[in-house]
């Protein structure tokens, strides 16, 4: 392998081609759970070197494991321990090649960090809306290489839906060039879809031209308390008759999740923690284009409708932006909160909106039934179906060892309800290497039989992150 080195030192210059000290930043997943061993970490600058490294792979017959931020969370970036995979990284290929404006568009490099590209286009007066917990550290190439979804997909949708096209490189090094900014090109078999959400499997995002909104008059953001989550579906359907495509952001926290942020963060104050009479809180946001007495006299009378039904016992509505970032900031810490308690089990599901009070309530009682004591970590974007449902050892138990004995467990009771309530098991995180198993037997064998042939097809001799999402 020593001749493949020096091949992509040749490409890349010797400074970017890591192969000895620590390199756990490329080789160690973003939970620290996995920990593979690359061949080399290869940085590319621009989408000429990505295809020519990917070319001296495809002659060797080397695995490349393309990688952005690396803040995954289904070991889908990570290499394997082999020692034979290349961690190709995306980082130095960074740049905001040009914005738009009466396009509405942004054209921008696959390494470009999600947060320089808010902050870029609110400068200009615009905005992109992808919001995600990791946006001071994620890239774009990975947003779209996953599909992300964050906290205002039920106004813009996934990262599937802000995109207007791609550059790629194909498994043999050519390069696609597809960012034409075009929203309508009906010419065939949809390209860009195809590889946006396939993890790296099918090509390497290099690029990408991506939708802009222009900014909003006045965000407006509340915290209710309500006494159940059947409640706070009845919410949610009151927002969107009420504010219309106004509704930007609707997400919905347990108490206990709650109670860990209030544990491990004092600093912070949680509303209505000590509520009894509120099981779960709702965070909901709403962004306009009239003025703001307007605005917030709409808002404001959602939530008197909401007293007046009982669908909220209590809410406060923020009086500017600090109060909002305050209350968002409560949102996006419980996962930091939820580690602080100890290593837990992490699910991403999807179920339809209509469904998820049952579905809780059926599963909660599943689990409380077979793991006396196991704590619920119940928080998510209730207003696209998307809950982290997550699952805590008891109280006082030993964290690692609950992991070891019954993390298997807790999944096949967790993704059998959900595909009993006619849901996904991975909404928005992805499949990774982590979840290859739980794919094969959650997928119809015909939508598996497809899915190989598209790899198949564009990766045949299986060097793009082979053991991810789909075996072939």
């Amino acid at each position: 392998m020593s001749a493949l080195i020096e091949t992509f030192r040749a490409i890349v210059g010797e400074a970017n081609v890591l192969t000895e000290g620590d390199l756990s930043a490329w080789e160690q997943d973003w939970r620290k759970r996995s920990r593979g061993k690359s061949l080399a970490v290869v940085r590319p600058a621009t989408t000429r070197q990505v295809a020519d490294v990917v070319k001296a792979c495809a002659a060797s017959g080397t695995p490349i494991v393309p990688q952005g931020g690396n803040t995954g969370l289904a070991v889908g970036a990570t290499p394997d321990t082999s020692g034979s995979e290349v961690v190709l990284s995306l980082q130095r290929m960074n740049a905001i090649r040009g914005l738009d404006a009466a396009n509405l568009t942004v054209t921008v490099e696959a390494g470009c960090i999600l947060q320089t590209l808010q902050e870029t286009a609110e400068k200009a007066g615009f905005l992109f809306p992808l919001s995600l917990a990791a946006e001071g550290s994620c890239t774009i190439g990975g947003n779209l290489a996953t599909n992300a979804g964050g906290t205002q997909v039920v106004r813009y949708g996934n990262t599937r839906d802000l995109c207007l096209g791609l550059e790629v490189v194909t498994a043999d090094g050519e390069i696609w060039q597809g960012t034409s900014g075009l929203r309508k090109d009906n010419t065939g078999y949809d390209l860009r879809d195809l590889i946006i959400g396939s993890e790296g499997t099918l090509g390497i995002i290099t690029a990408a031209t991506l939708k802009l909104y222009p900014l909003p008059a006045v965000r407006l953001t509340a915290w209710a308390a309500v006494p159940s989550l059947d409640r706070a579906v009845e919410l949610l359907g009151l927002a969107h008759r009420q504010l219309g495509s106004g509704l930007t952001g609707f997400e919905v926290m347990g108490k206990f999740a709650l109670s860990l942020v209030g544990k491990h963060m004092p600093q912070l104050r949680v509303p209505f923690l000590e509520d009894e009479a509120a099981p779960y809180c709702v965070l909901l946001e709403n962004s306009d284009s009239e003025s703001e007495d307007h605005a917030r006299g709409r808002f404001e009378a959602l939530l008197e409708t909401a007293f007046e039904t009982g669908a909220v016992v209590d809410a406060v509505v923020a009086e500017n932006l600090t109060q909002a970032q305050q209350l968002w900031h409560v949102r996006e810490s419980i996962p930091l909160a939820q580690a602080e308690e100890g290593l837990n089990i992490k699910h991403d599901i999807s179920i339809a909106v209509s469904r998820i009070p049952e579905f809780v309530a059926e599963t909660d009682a599943l689990l409380q039934r077979e793991l006396p004591g196991v704590r619920l970590v119940n928080f998510g974007h209730l207003g696209d179906g998307n809950l982290h449902y997550n699952v805590q050892a008891p109280e006082g138990g030993d964290n690692a060892g609950f992991l070891r004995e019954n993390e298997e467990r807790i999944n096949t009771l967790v993704y059998d309800a959900v595909e009993k309530f006619g849901g996904s098991f991975s909404a928005e995180h992805g499949v990774g290497a982590l979840k290859v198993d739980k794919l094969e037997k959650h997928k119809s064998p015909v939508a598996l039989e497809m899915m190989r042939a598209v790899k198949r097809g564009l990766d045949p001799r299986n060097i793009l992150n082979p053991g991810r999402v789909i075996r072939v």
